[in-house]
């Protein structure tokens, strides 16, 4: 029998690769997890759920946020 490696669709691994956890983000940005989650909720901060289901908020959306700033 052979066995191919699992693979992903391209965009998702560039995706998960330019995001973090919701703890680095409240970091990166000085605020609070509860915070990050209120930002999440009225859009101004974009997620991506892993294959596991963890939520990661994407980099780029994290570096909007501190430019606005």
């Amino acid at each position: 029998m052979d066995v191919q490696p699992l693979t992903f669709d391209n965009g998702f691994q560039s995706r998960i690769g330019r995001s973090v956890s919701i703890e680095q983000a409240a970091q990166l940005l000085g605020v609070s997890r509860r915070t990050v989650y209120y930002r999440i909720r009225d859009g101004r901060l974009r997620t991506i759920r892993t294959l596991g289901g963890s939520q990661r908020v994407l980099i780029d959306s994290v570096e909007e946020m501190r430019s606005a700033h």
